[in-house]
């Protein structure tokens, strides 16, 4: 199962890499300036950052993990990204 988002902001590869570098310390991550992973044990978040978003693939074996992958990438992106007050509205990815 897939979800996606998109966050319109200038810090997208700002905030691709604090998330990666947090999520580092406990999990498997991989990421440069414009992309990065996150291998959750219960799923696995693809990032893609450009000049003005952050998109968000999160993908899980059911739908309670991929529940769990988008409540932790929704709530620290709102805590790394505080000021821009983002709004995450999580869908399926377009074919």
């Amino acid at each position: 199962m897939n979800t996606f988002a998109s966050f319109k902001t200038d810090g997208a590869g700002r905030y691709l890499a604090a998330l990666c570098a947090h999520f580092g310390r406990k999990v498997e991550v991989e990421y440069d300036i414009n992309k990065g992973w996150v291998q959750f044990p219960f799923g696995r978040c693809e990032m893609i950052a450009d000049d003005n978003k952050l998109d968000l693939l999160a993908s899980a074996e059911d739908q309670p993990r991929l529940d769990q992958v988008v409540h932790i990438l929704t709530s620290h992106l709102e805590r790394f990204a505080f000021r821009e007050n983002p709004t995450l509205v999580w869908q399926p990815p377009s074919q």
